[in-house]
């Protein structure tokens, strides 16, 4: 018996996990619309549920499980009328999917996008390259420059989910930019499994500057940011770039990982602690006041206490702008599950902890630093009493903000502002309109 009344054929579509599923969604959404289907983004309406699923790690595996399983009872209880089921998750285990939860109507891959539209009633159309309904703030949007990953690190399952690396030609990815600018978006947020790797496949070298240079010349878009960088092989020549064009967000988000050579090695990542400590020093010393952004894995295989206070120390020596750090999750098919994972859970979870501590300390000295300068900060939206701004420096969802008082000032959402800082906390900075 229908509890609910929902709206009929209309599609919603929930998505998981990182920021090229949003991307993946916007695409699925886009060519939805082209077709004249009703559909929204989680919103809580509609009778057709379409889940874009994680399958990376623990946590998201089982946030995604959950959901299945959440709108399979719906299903069940007549709430909604079909669940379809696609991503990263679905594409790694689908097996075991169709065999655990029969009530989803289908199950799709990361590459069945046409089959999935069919499914929904609706065709693929090659047209509509790069046109997407965005789900983000109006003023941003992500764009995704390559797919999968050629990478053998020996802990990621992404390239099973994925396949290997596929970069976009640079004149589809400046239409899509150009469509996105007209829209109103200022800010691109570059995305890939590996930025560093982009037009090795297409155009037989590293070839990211010579995108940047192409994106930098679109009007209306005013920062471009580069998100999931790979250390090894990292065209320089993008550092001169960023340096110079003024559109380049001087701001580089390089997951490193590890850095104990033992760890590294095991890790399969191609490099050392004194590479990679070398290489940081070189990306400060060709952009001053740069912002890193990294991610770090504690508790792989084989780390001893030694290993990790060998991290710990270089964390405090490098004074990372941003660090986000997560306990090793053993994934199955990956190169590191025919080893032992000998480090007990509640230990990983305490080494990320001790990492974070020791980060929160380091954010709150530099934010510090920030009192009373001057900075050009994109306004995302109003919360609360607050507006909340971001400055070049800062990536949305995992950096810090800047709060506003909005009773102080009248501010538009999605324009830039001036703003001087007047106070600071680890993660958030406070400021007022210049």
């Amino acid at each position: 018996m229908r509890t609910k009344s929902l709206k009929k054929n209309k599609i919603n579509v929930i998505t998981l996990g990182c920021s090229k599923n949003v991307y993946d969604s916007e695409v699925l959404m886009g060519q939805l619309k082209a077709s004249g289907k009703d559909v929204s983004h989680e919103a809580n309406e509609g009778n057709i549920i379409v889940i874009n699923t994680c399958g990376f790690i623990d946590n998201a595996k089982a946030e995604s499980v959950n959901t299945i399983l959440e709108y399979a009872d719906k299903k069940e209880r007549g709430i909604v009328d079909k669940v379809f089921v696609t991503g990263c998750l679905s594409e790694r285990y689908r097996p075991d999917l169709e065999k655990e939860i029969p009530n989803i109507d289908q199950y799709f891959g990361t590459t069945e996008l046409p089959l999935l539209l069919k499914a929904l009633g609706a065709d693929y159309r090659h047209e509509l390259l790069g046109e997407r309904l965005t789900t983000t703030p109006k003023n941003y949007a992500y764009l995704k420059i390559a797919e999968g990953c050629d990478r053998p690190c020996s802990f990621c399952a992404i390239p099973i989910m994925r396949g290997k690396h596929v970069s976009q030609p640079i004149e589809k990815l400046v239409k899509e930019a150009q469509n996105l600018a007209k829209d109103g978006v200022k800010e691109l947020i570059l995305i890939a499994q590996d930025l560093t790797y982009y037009g090795l496949d297409l155009y037989k070298k590293r070839n990211l500057s010579e995108l940047l240079e192409a994106l930098a010349a679109i009007e209306g878009i005013e920062w471009i940011r580069l998100h999931y960088a790979f250390p090894t092989g990292f065209p320089m020549d993008v550092l001169e770039l960023m340096k110079r064009e003024p559109k380049i967000c001087n701001y580089l988000d390089i997951p490193l990982q590890h850095i104990s050579d033992k760890i590294l090695k095991s890790m399969r990542r191609g490099t050392t602690q004194e590479k990679t400590t070398k290489l940081l020093k070189e990306f400060r010393e060709a952009v001053p006041g740069m912002t890193i952004r990294t991610t770090l894995i504690v508790g792989y295989p084989g780390e001893t206490e030694e290993d990790f206070q060998i991290l710990k120390d270089w964390v405090q020596e490098m004074r990372f702008e941003r660090l986000g750090c997560f306990a090793y999750s053993h994934e199955e098919n990956t190169h590191a599950y025919l080893l032992e994972d000998d480090v007990p859970a509640d230990v990983k979870q305490q080494r990320a902890n001790e990492i974070m501590e020791l980060q929160s300390q380091i954010s709150w000295d530099l934010n510090q630093e920030k009192i009373g300068q001057t900075f050009r900060c994109i306004i995302d939206r109003k919360e609360g009493q607050y507006f909340v701004g971001r400055t070049e420096f800062d990536s949305p969802d995992v950096d810090n903000e800047v709060l506003i008082d909005a009773s102080s000032a009248y501010l538009k959402t999605g324009e830039f502002a001036m703003i001087k800082i007047s106070d600071a906390t680890e993660f958030d900075l406070y400021g007022e309109v210049v």
